[in-house]
């Protein structure tokens, strides 16, 4: 089954690679949507993809990156906007 999630990550999220970790992590579990760095210093995503893989995408946001010190994940599911790859927005 198909899942879209918006999430938002808080904590130390910028400057640590993030975006571009999500990006590759999403690549490789095939999951698709995008990454941002927000106005107040988290990080914003939108994935979709299998329900299995979206949850595990979630999961990998409560760590991040190695640099990175996650404080929250706040995840809300919203409709599917079928998205054919990942990319990182500016």
């Amino acid at each position: 089954m198909k899942k879209n999630v918006h999430v938002l990550v808080s904590g130390r999220v910028q400057g640590v690679w993030f975006r571009a970790s999500t990006k590759q992590k999403a690549e490789m579990l095939g999951v698709n949507g995008w990454v941002k760095n927000t106005n107040n210093g988290c990080v914003k995503a939108v994935f979709e993809g299998d329900e299995k893989l979206v949850d595990e995408m979630i999961e990998w946001c409560r760590s991040g990156p190695p640099l990175a010190n996650v404080e929250n994940v706040d995840v809300k599911t919203q409709n599917t906007v079928d998205f054919d790859s990942f990319e990182i927005k500016h």
